[in-house]
């Protein structure tokens, strides 16, 4: 369902030597004095909330309570890092009140795979980033074709190894390990999983973990498997939650049913959705993308949306050009999936 760049050279971001500032943006990939925990603002969701902890199917804050987190996952970092900047970043935790940003790092299609040094600075600058906003920062190992995540354990283990050991003193910073795991079994994607949490473990025994579902992060569903495969063999770790993905014109009330089932079962948070086509293109279907955000709002789960940046599709929420600029405040430079998203995202927290 996440989209694949079309235009093969569109603006990547290249990494400059010694500066660690990125081409075409004025966040550091690699900050020579990295922002703790303590330097959260006062206030702030992730100031508020600490360290984030499952409790039964529920998401907990640092006090026991169940919250739910909402906020924006920027497109693909190798092909939209001039969407991700200062202007931006202040826009979406000031403007938006946002709580949470999802780091979209493709593995393959350009990203990670091609320049791994890269893109782990260009990680590291993001969390910090939104550590000095305030907001959780969602790294998202955006694994997609293969769909098979034991394709990229080795580099997955060696990505999450940096990062933990970097952040593992953050109370803001959220590991997902596997995007939308496609054409293959649960099993697989469990193997996957219990081989790649020991090594954000044996740095970060604290923080949250994601671990995506088969079937584009459906629990099955869009592979026409039983969705209760991942209740009936959980992943052997702790703190872990699944991801489902949807996009409302397409996945329509069995995909909502579905999440009403699995997030029963086993505690969810919804790191992609749409109010589109699965795509990212066509049509808004408001109407049952507002039954989606309804049933999150009652049962607390927890979403991000895709995605921030100015691509030409109508499920990127600036209009084209945007990101060119510096104002990213407000509802004129939005599409009409981004004015949407953004009133969701700036209605009162309840934590």
């Amino acid at each position: 369902m996440s989209w694949q760049k079309s235009v093969v050279a569109l603006a990547a971001a290249v990494v400059l030597p010694l500066t660690g500032v990125m081409a075409g943006s004025s966040v550091a990939a690699a900050p020579v004095g990295d922002v703790s925990a303590a330097a959260l603002p006062a206030g702030s969701p992730a100031a508020v909330n600490g360290q984030l902890k499952v409790c039964g199917v529920k998401l907990c804050n640092k006090n026991g309570k169940q919250i739910q987190l909402r906020g924006m996952s920027t497109h693909g970092i190798q092909w939209y890092s001039q969407c991700v900047k200062t202007a931006s970043l202040d826009a979406l935790a000031n403007d938006w009140k946002a709580d949470i940003l999802r780091i979209s790092m493709y593995v393959q299609e350009g990203g990670y795979e091609s320049n791994p040094r890269k893109f782990t600075d260009m990680v590291h600058g993001y969390i910090e980033e939104a550590t000095k906003r305030g907001l959780y920062a969602l790294v998202d190992w955006h694994q997609l074709s293969p769909g098979d995540p034991n394709h990229n354990t080795a580099r997955a283990k060696t990505f999450f190894k940096e990062i933990a050991q970097r952040h593992k003193d953050k109370t803001n910073i959220i590991y997902d390990i596997a995007n939308e795991p496609n054409g293959v079994t649960w099993a697989r994607v469990k193997t996957y999983a219990e081989a790649v949490i020991p090594t954000i473990r044996a740095e970060d025994p604290d923080s949250l973990v994601l671990v995506g579902t088969h079937g584009w992060s459906t629990f099955g569903l869009s592979d026409g498997r039983n969705i209760n495969e991942v209740s009936q063999n959980k992943v052997n770790a702790s703190n872990l939650m699944y991801t489902f993905h949807f996009y409302a014109k397409d996945h329509r009330d069995s995909y909502l049913n579905a999440l009403r089932t699995v997030s029963s079962q086993v505690p969810v948070f919804v790191t992609e959705f749409g109010s589109q086509e699965a795509s990212g293109d066509g049509p808004n279907d408001f109407t049952m993308a507002n039954k989606f955000i309804s049933f999150m709002k009652e049962a607390k789960i927890s979403w991000t949306n895709w995605n921030f940046s100015d691509d030409h599709r109508t499920g990127a929420v600036f209009n084209s050009g945007t990101c060119s600029g510096g104002n990213f405040a407000g509802e004129g430079v939005l599409k009409e999936a981004g004015k949407w998203v953004r009133n969701h995202i700036r209605t009162a927290d309840d934590f």
